[in-house]
């Protein structure tokens, strides 16, 4: 049986200190998860909200992730069932149009070592543009053409989703294409894995 490194490892990003000088509120790294995961959720970096409890997705955006997902906040937060890596891991500040992009350096230097220790992931969740840049194999142009082209994600084990924020409510009303057609499809993945892990619990 392998070793468990994972804590270590979570351990040594959480006193990451590589961005220090360029984060307003100094560095709090979250992120959560555990070798037994099989839902990964990797979004954009903390809001001030999240900077301040150290719980990820806990504001309205997480809300509204928790409802497209059907999954209540005991199952979202059950790190044995579901990792949440973002692709900035601390609060990158403010810019003229709302929060600054994730720091660079967190996905460089981080997630290809933290993912090596999930080794039982069936899916993961990319939210918003810069994880799916990052992770999708093939960028269809824009946030709308990746989610719209989900399925061609699945085989490789993801799904692209637009970012949950109430900012993007005016994008969610123009496209009623996503609660028809990949909420439901979405939910039907995510209930799969999460009978397959009560199966093998």
């Amino acid at each position: 049986m392998a070793k468990d490194i994972l804590p270590k490892l979570l351990d040594e990003v959480r006193g990451c200190r590589l961005c220090e000088a360029h984060l307003p509120l100094g560095p709090r790294p979250v992120l959560r998860a555990a070798r037994s995961a099989r839902l990964l959720v990797v979004g954009q970096a903390p809001g001030t909200r999240v900077h301040e409890t150290g719980i990820p997705w806990n504001d309205p955006s997480g809300d509204r992730l928790r409802e497209w997902l059907q999954m209540d906040r005991e199952t979202f937060y059950d790190e044995r069932r579901v990792a949440i890596v973002p692709m900035g891991f601390c609060y990158p500040g403010r810019g003229k149009g709302g929060d600054l992009p994730p720091r660079p350096e967190c996905a460089a230097t981080w997630h290809a070592r933290i993912l090596a220790e999930l080794p039982n992931i069936r899916l993961t969740l990319l939210i918003g543009q810069y994880a799916q840049r990052y992770y999708l194999p093939h960028w269809y142009g824009s946030i709308t053409e990746n989610v719209r082209h989900f399925a061609d994600a699945l085989p490789h084990g993801l799904f692209p989703l637009p970012h949950p924020s109430p900012r993007n409510t005016l994008w969610l009303k123009q496209r009623p294409w996503f609660e028809a057609q990949v909420v439901p499809a979405l939910r039907l993945q995510v209930q799969k894995i999460m009978k397959e892990d009560n199966a093998g619990s």
